[in-house]
């Protein structure tokens, strides 16, 4: 059995800052919302840690919203 196939998803240690960009930038997530067209159910798993994953379309609206690199709103924790 290879890595792959022993990991689980909840084994991830990607960390999403939506939470602070908005704060960087003054916005709330209602605000966030209204500029991308995303869902503040969506917008809300993203900020609170809680997503499986994301989208490439996802993350280029929150970016051009909160006029921001992918890498500002993407981290690692470390392992262990």
């Amino acid at each position: 059995m290879s890595d792959l196939e022993d990991f689980e998803a909840s084994d991830h240690r990607i960390t999403i800052h939506v939470d602070q960009m908005l704060e960087r930038r003054g916005m709330t997530l209602t605000e966030l919302s209204r500029r991308t067209g995303l869902t503040l159910a969506n917008l809300s798993i993203l900020k609170t840690g809680k997503a499986k994953a994301i989208r490439f379309t996802t993350l280029t609206l929150i970016c051009e919203a909160l006029e921001c690199e992918p890498r500002d709103l993407i981290g690692i924790s470390p392992a262990g």
